[in-house]
């Protein structure tokens, strides 16, 4: 058995609070917020409750997939637009999915390894300003009238203009495409549905009760302190994630088409994540920050394990990253109290239960003598998930942490696994560990 990752560094890496935005779900066309507005606004609400000032912070690091050309190191903007000075250094981490997962890793290993006491990290995605961007032929159709000098050229160029020049390329379908296997992230989790026999019911039972969950959530005050307000310069409010469905019913989903295999295929827009912009962020600290400045901590981030797959088969990549994660802290799948596993497609999640329950799965694909077992659904995503609140890619990773954290609060400490599948084949898992919000 592996050693544990806690006997080898000085310091804990505690998380002392985190909050994120509602996540408004892209609606056709550029939503009222950047990624830097949304990640701005998780920040000033999370900050505006610590006992420190933003210049006290060592660092300001955000995971985003698909930053805007004029926020392309979005973390040193945001770092300067939350007011930390320009003292404070911020950088731009981007593992796809798990982008702000990858940011909280980042952020860990430099509390670990004594080079930093107290960073804000987490992740921000605004897909629905993703490019649109001219094609190939339109790029040298515009390449060729600049090198044209004089008028007649110029008018002669222009006549060769044609239809086909203006079909634009669309960056978010390219960029939810893998250009290995040339299969989009439905398609895949339309292979591993196959591969484990998860039905069309099962998806969409799972879909519904994601949504029921996220909406009890909500009215029962679960969301208070997590979920800021957001208000557009119109004044319009924005106080849950807007793509939430409260009437959502197996029945109603029933009727959608496949999606992304429209002949033989299961998947479905109701039983996927929606495309959605978000930020969540959270604020780390080293033990001697958290004494220093007498701060509450919501528990400490134990250990990350990421994994890697085949592409095709990518939203199994939660129990590869999970898997040696317990092993090497010598943990079964029952000694886990939480699990957020972000649900990119109910599908995908219900895949990843069969895996890890699986024998021949866990001998052949995960390297191990027998199956962890099966988790309790019970103690998963007790509050919904990505197909109810949307999966703003550079966000979703924090936003599975914090969640996770928040549950052990609530449940009065223990241990979770935060976990999701990454697009291009891979996976990340988080060890948490609550405190029940005790003070150091």
């Amino acid at each position: 058995m592996a050693k544990s990752r806690s006997a080898s560094y000085a310091s804990p890496a505690y998380v002392v609070d985190g909050a994120r935005t509602p996540f408004l779900k892209a609606r056709g066309r550029p939503g009222p917020f950047s990624a830097s507005d949304l990640a701005v606004s998780a920040g000033r609400s999370l900050l505006a409750r610590q006992p420190i000032a933003p210049d006290q912070l060592d660092e300001v690091i955000l995971g985003c997939a698909m930053a805007s050309p004029d926020e392309p190191n979005i973390g040193r903007i945001v770092a300067l637009r939350l007011g930390c000075g320009n003292k404070v250094p911020g950088f731009t981490v981007m593992r796809n999915c798990a982008s702000a997962m990858q940011a909280l890793d980042s952020a860990v290993r430099n509390i670990w390894l004594g080079r930093a006491d107290m960073v804000l990290a987490g992740g921000t995605e605004a897909m629905s300003r993703a490019p649109v961007l001219f094609n190939e032929d339109m790029v040298n159709w515009l390449a060729d009238l600049a090198r044209a000098k004089a008028p007649l050229d110029k008018a002669l160029h222009m006549t060769r203009l044609r239809p086909k020049h203006l079909a634009p390329e669309i960056a978010l379908i390219k960029g939810l495409t893998d250009p290995i296997v040339g299969m989009n992230m439905g398609q895949t989790c339309e292979v591993i549905a196959q591969r484990f026999g998860i039905s069309r019911e099962e998806m969409d039972r799972f879909a519904a009760r994601s949504h029921h969950r996220l909406a009890a959530a909500f009215d029962e005050g679960r969301m208070d302190e997590e979920v800021v307000t957001l208000y557009d310069p119109s004044g319009r409010t924005y106080e849950e994630d807007d793509g939430l469905r409260r009437d959502s019913s197996e029945e109603k989903l029933a009727t959608l088409k496949p999606f992304f295999d429209r002949r033989v295929g299961q998947v479905t827009a109701g039983n996927s994540s929606q495309i959605t912009d978000g930020a969540a962020l959270l604020l780390l600290a080293s033990e001697a920050a958290v004494k220093k400045h007498k701060l509450e901590v919501l528990g400490t981030i134990e250990d990350t394990e990421w994994a890697a797959l085949d592409p095709a088969e990518m939203g199994l990549g939660p129990a590869h990253a999970s898997a040696p994660l317990l092993q090497r802290h010598g943990l079964g799948i029952d000694d886990v109290d939480y699990w957020e596993v972000n649900e990119a497609f109910a599908g995908q999640v219900l895949a990843v239960i069969e895996a890890l329950a699986d024998p021949e799965y866990s001998r052949k694909e995960l390297g191990l003598d027998d199956a962890l077992g099966r988790i309790d659904e019970s103690k998963l995503n007790i509050d919904g998930g990505a197909v109810a609140t949307g999966h703003p890619v550079g966000a979703s990773g924090a936003r599975i942490v914090l969640h996770a954290l928040k549950v052990l609060e609530r449940q009065g400490g223990g241990t979770a696994v935060a976990s999701l599948c990454i697009g291009g084949g891979q996976g990340g898992a988080m060890l948490l560990k609550g405190t029940a919000g005790e003070t150091s």
